[in-house]
């Protein structure tokens, strides 16, 4: 995960052509860096996503801005204006534009790894160093390693997945092509499981794995439990952030967004597409359909049907959840006045 390097200066013009906007204004417009509309000067490039920051544009000094056609004949702000249908996308492939990362040097695998026998390393791999790889590892082509990374024995890593620095993959575990681990994920272990005995609490034994679809991504601490009996399973696309935990048996579809602090408890069924917002918590067993949205904070506790969003513990749908909310609020209002109600009714008998 090479740091960016020093920005590449491109004009209005460039960036318009860059992510298919339309220019209005100065295309001759040096920008240098990317800011927010309130901090921005004559150099940066910055966007309006949200109507709510309308008066920030029309106070801006940003030299271009990313914006809606509804939002183009905005008076005063920025003159060098570029038009798209999204502008936080359109952002995105700027700033990947404007601050490429630091070239990625292959092939290099540091003295003090430890590398046992059977392993398999394709072409141009990088190996960090004090990283440990067990018997039969396998690693695809242009794999990087960071410093202290451990995969145990029979793991598999496809093409061009990087594993951030102390990384733990263990045995069981299959990690597919252009995968990213961050540093400190935990992937393979264990799960949290457990029968009551005559001496307290005895593991059930774990011997299912733990498979990573492509184009996975695993945020910092995160930790992927292995299966009980049958795998876990990350489906091609899906992106964990920090901090999150999947327990054992669980299965999530594609291109799912879990975002930090959540918890997928064992055995959960996600479906493809479904974002779970931050400490939001999965019960087991249950069914979150494609599509869906979960709440930040939110419990589930039982199915989600496709394409629902959901919110609050225990999950209902989302406005469902704010007419109760606001139904409280009310309530706390006009409580005095029922306690009131309630003392003459007891004093009238």
């Amino acid at each position: 995960m090479p740091l960016p390097r020093a920005p590449v200066p491109l004009t209005a013009e460039a960036v318009a052509e860059l992510v298919g906007g339309r220019l209005v204004g100065d295309g001759a417009r040096v920008l240098t860096a990317v800011g927010s509309l309130e901090g921005a000067d004559g150099e940066t490039l910055s966007l309006l996503a949200s109507g709510r920051y309308r008066p920030a544009f029309r106070a801006s000094r940003a030299g271009a801005v990313l914006l809606t056609p509804e939002d183009e004949a905005l008076p005063s702000g920025p003159p060098a204006r570029i038009v798209v249908s999204d502008p936080q996308q359109a952002m995105a492939r700027a700033v990947a534009a404007m601050f490429p990362p630091e070239p990625v040097a292959h092939g290099q695998i540091h003295p003090t790894a430890r590398i046992a026998t059977g392993v398999r390393l394709g072409r141009s791999v990088s190996i960090g160093p004090h990283a440990s790889l067990g018997p039969g590892v396998w690693l695809g082509d242009r794999v990087r390693l960071g410093p202290g990374v451990v995969l145990e024995a029979g793991v598999r890593v496809g093409d061009d997945s990087e594993l951030g620095a102390h990384v733990v993959c263990v045995e069981g575990t299959t990690i597919g092509a252009r995968c990213v681990l961050k540093p400190g994920a935990v992937v393979g272990t264990p799960g949290f499981g457990f029968v009551a005995g005559p001496s307290g609490p005895a593991r059930i034994p774990h011997v299912g794995g733990c498979r990573l679809g492509d184009d996975v991504e695993i945020g910092s601490n995160s930790c992927v439990d292995r299966g009980s009996i049958e795998d876990t399973v990350i489906g091609a696309g899906t992106k964990l952030d920090n901090l999150v935990h999947v327990g054992h048996n669980a299965r999530l579809g594609a291109r799912c967004l879990v975002m930090g602090g959540s918890v997928i408890a064992g055995s959960a069924d996600i479906g493809d597409d479904v974002v779970i917002a931050g400490h939001a918590a999965v019960g087991g067993h249950f069914r979150v359909g494609h599509r869906a949205r979960i709440g930040a904070k939110s419990g589930v506790i039982s199915a989600v049907p496709d394409a629902t969003d959901v919110s609050g513990f225990p999950a209902r749908p989302h406005r469902e959840f704010l007419r109760a909310q606001a139904a409280l609020y009310r309530l706390a209002v006009i409580t005095p006045e029922l306690e009131e109600l309630a003392e003459q009714h007891r004093r009238n008998g």
